[in-house]
């Protein structure tokens, strides 16, 4: 007991708590020569890995910590609904037919993941339903307008507008002045999929290696050579599947994917509040900051909102959500605290996922701002699918114009930090 740890203190999210032990898989150790080396161990890289594995190519996985250590298994689990933004905002910007092929994309991709979960056995625990809620008056005829667009133009029926004491109703709090509820999506323990995906992966014949960093990437002979700590791979194709922690691995993608870190905490169960979201939907919000919250399968609120801009990690990460809990809910001033974990999302400027060839035979898929869960493995399928000589949707991303943030590698940090920060302080005003 000398050297326990509370989950608060030692960063353990609730994800990793309510799973126990995990399976591992070891270390890279010698070189390998394959078809295709994918670097990142999250849902684009596994789900990749799968794919090209289940149809014989030869696939070696890396990933430099342990599979569920990034964003894939510690986010907020929310699927959502088509693109990072709403289909008419898209729609203003590149026009009704891309607007529409980019959602029905989406809408595959989360028929996708839940058809894959169905055949693989994964019990990622899909609870359906969303409340997206607007925390200002004014946003009313935006929230209306959508939820129309969405049937008439996108052929998506399962959103349905909610006035003020609707959305108090569904929410459980006066905190919001209206909303949409999306019985078309849900949201999932996120760890769970993971981990489901990872076996899946490795019994379809694909070489998975944990704790193992790629140091280097260079190219000869025709080849992509990754160096690694205990040896190199050679392949003819790579896929750079690290989104928020590309490093300085590799430059373009660094310049187009920032990392900001997004914080999480989860309270006791709610058993007494009853009144806290009693449809079980997960709820995000209008802010620039965004607040996005559900209930666990065993009652607790798992509440997600600060944001961090910098790389350091904040010490008073459960007491900052904590604060956002009691605003949000002046109920639960006293409820306890029991986890509280954090880690880098990966955004791009316009917020659109980020796909590119970044050197001969090297692709980079990441940036899904926030969206990932579902995107993030159907284009690790769709990645796959490619190579195996496939047409696909891979090409509805590859053609947005995804330009790198301002200030080259010194102040692209400093940059960000500035303009998130004002953003986020509008959210105050």
């Amino acid at each position: 007991m000398d050297n326990w740890q509370s989950p608060i203190a030692s960063g353990i999210s609730w994800y990793q708590a309510s799973v126990g032990d995990r399976a591992t898989y070891p270390p890279l150790d010698g070189s390998k020569s394959v078809d295709v080396a994918i670097i990142g161990g999250g849902y684009t890289g596994l789900q990749a890995a799968y794919t090209l594995a289940k149809a014989g190519t030869s696939v070696v996985l890396i990933e430099a910590a342990h599979f569920g250590d990034g964003a894939s298994g510690r986010n907020g689990g929310q699927l959502g609904t088509g693109q990072r933004s709403w289909p008419e905002e898209i729609e203003e910007k590149l026009g009704f037919e891309r607007s529409k092929a980019l959602f029905d994309m989406a809408e595959g991709a989360k028929r996708y993941l839940m058809d894959f979960a169905s055949a693989h056995g994964i019990d990622m625990e899909y609870v359906p339903g969303q409340l997206n809620v607007a925390h200002k008056r004014g946003y009313e005829r935006y929230y209306q307008a959508n939820a129309a667009i969405a049937a008439e133009r996108y052929g998506y029926p399962h959103v349905m507008f909610m006035g003020a004491e609707e959305t108090a109703e569904r929410v459980g709090t006066t905190d919001y002045h209206c909303g949409v509820r999306d019985m078309g999506t849900g949201h999932i323990h996120p760890l769970k999929l993971l981990i489901g995906l990872a076996r899946v992966a490795h019994d379809a014949g694909a070489a998975i290696h944990e704790e193992t960093p790629a140091t280097r990437i260079t190219q000869s002979g025709g080849k992509t050579l990754i160096e690694t700590p205990r040896g190199t791979i050679s392949a003819a194709r790579v896929l750079l599947a690290t989104n928020a922690y590309i490093g300085n691995l590799e430059p373009v993608t660094g310049a187009h994917i920032m990392p900001i870190g997004s914080f999480i905490a989860a309270t006791e169960p709610l058993d007494e509040f009853p009144q806290v979201i009693p449809g079980g939907e997960a709820v995000c919000d209008s802010r620039f900051v965004v607040r996005y919250f559900r209930k666990s399968l065993d009652n607790r609120l798992l509440f997600g909102g600060r944001e961090v801009y910098t790389s350091s990690n904040p010490k008073d990460t459960a007491e900052a959500i904590r604060r956002q809990i009691v605003d949000t809910y002046p109920a639960l001033k006293d409820v306890q605290i029991t986890h509280a974990w954090g880690g880098n999302v990966g955004i791009t400027l316009p917020r659109h996922p980020f796909v590119r060839e970044v050197m001969p035979g090297v692709t980079s898929i990441g940036g899904y701002s926030g969206h990932g869960v579902m995107l993030s493995n159907y284009c690790g399928k769709l990645y796959a699918d490619m190579v195996l000589g496939n047409r696909t949707e891979l090409d509805c991303l590859r053609d947005l114009d995804i330009p790198s943030f301002p200030g080259g590698r010194r102040m692209r940090s400093p940059l960000l930090f500035l303009a998130l920060t004002w953003f986020a302080l509008r959210d105050r005003m």
